[in-house]
């Protein structure tokens, strides 16, 4: 029965991986000024496209809860690392641009390292366990990493704020990881009523809220490139590490199982970078704007294009220093678009 849980941790990541472009599409169209601000969701519940990304989202981490109880967190965790070539498949027709060589090598580059991290975990051979319940505050020092990871980013800008809350996401994720699978644990046997008596239940729910707010800053913050690396890399390094310290996850000795699981490691690295920096990550804005607000960008009024803008795109604000874009091309002055002749697109964004 062990494929069926691998294949459904697979279809958690499928869909975690297209809502995490979903809820980035919509989450850089807020002005920057809401970073760490509950205001941030207030305007994204608005949003039917961050609405269909969270709903992705969830599902993908109910189904990935469920294999959590049933599998070690070292392999349910780089499992869940294909994500993001879910995300590529998806951010290639929401950016218009077409894959390069490099993310296909770093596609298969992560595909080749899960699987052959995942295989070295069914190795007979001799291992060493270092868990116990008693090391649970492992999870404290994580977070308090997270912490100072927010902060720092706080006071930063940019590509550097979206890597910093984007790796204290994943930090946090990971950590959700673990009590999840605790949860689901206590549940075995017993009724779902059962957890509401426990801590981890309400932990976990408590994480996984932190967590989800933490990414939809990351997200605000920059093209979906410079987050989502991070949020890719560090929920398994959490969870693995929790895996061992505290669920006594078995870690195999063997000189040749070490080698091939610390290149399995460098492969999953590899390919996350090569794969999160391709360029349909960094072009994920609106690419056509409403009828009405071309006509308008057409025949600007006696405001400029500044009023214009508002109208198209109302939780829009000029003063947060951001360029509105028609398609993925800035707004030369008087609202006319920079794009050459005959490549202005008509049509509606959701």
């Amino acid at each position: 029965m062990s494929w069926v849980y691998v294949a459904a941790t697979v279809v958690a990541a499928m869909l975690s991986g297209f809502g995490f472009v979903l809820q980035q599409h919509a989450a850089e169209q807020v002005r920057t000024a809401e970073f760490l601000r509950l205001g941030l969701i207030a305007k994204l519940v608005h949003n039917r496209r961050w609405l269909g990304g969270l709903a992705a989202l969830v599902a993908g981490d109910l189904l990935g809860a469920w294999t959590l109880g049933h599998l070690d967190l070292s392999i349910t965790e780089p499992l869940l690392t294909t994500s993001l070539i879910f995300a590529l498949v998806l951010a290639v027709p929401l950016s218009g641009q077409a894959l390069r060589r490099t993310e296909i090598i770093g596609a298969v580059l992560l595909t080749a390292g899960v699987a052959a991290l995942s295989a070295t975990r069914t190795v007979r051979s001799a291992g060493e366990s270092f868990g116990s319940v008693s090391h649970w505050p492992a999870a404290g020092l994580i977070a308090l990493i997270a912490a100072i990871l927010v902060y720092v980013g706080r006071h930063r800008s940019g590509v550097l704020r979206a890597a910093l809350t984007g790796t204290a996401s994943g930090l946090v994720f990971g950590i959700a990881d673990a009590l999840t699978r605790t949860s689901v644990q206590i549940l075995d046997g017993r009724s779902p009523a059962h957890l509401l008596v426990t801590w981890p239940g309400y932990a976990t729910v408590a994480t996984t809220l932190v967590g989800l707010w933490l990414m939809q800053n990351a997200f605000n913050a920059a093209p979906l490139h410079a987050s989502l690396p991070a949020v890719t890399a560090a929920e398994p390094a959490a969870g693995i590490v929790l895996g061992v310290v505290v669920f006594g996850d078995v870690v195999h000795v063997s000189t040749w199982l070490l080698a091939l699981q610390a290149a399995s490691i460098a492969a999953i690295v590899g390919g996350v970078i090569l794969v999160a920096r391709a360029p349909v990550f960094r072009d994920l804005r609106l690419r056509e704007l409403p009828h009405v607000a071309l006509e308008r960008l057409q025949h600007p009024g006696p405001h400029g294009a500044a009023r214009d803008l508002a109208a198209a795109d109302p939780s829009g604000d000029p003063s947060d220093g951001r360029p509105r874009l028609l398609g993925d091309k800035p707004l030369a002055s008087g609202g006319k678009p920079l794009v050459p002749d005959g490549k202005q697109r008509e049509g509606t964004a959701s």
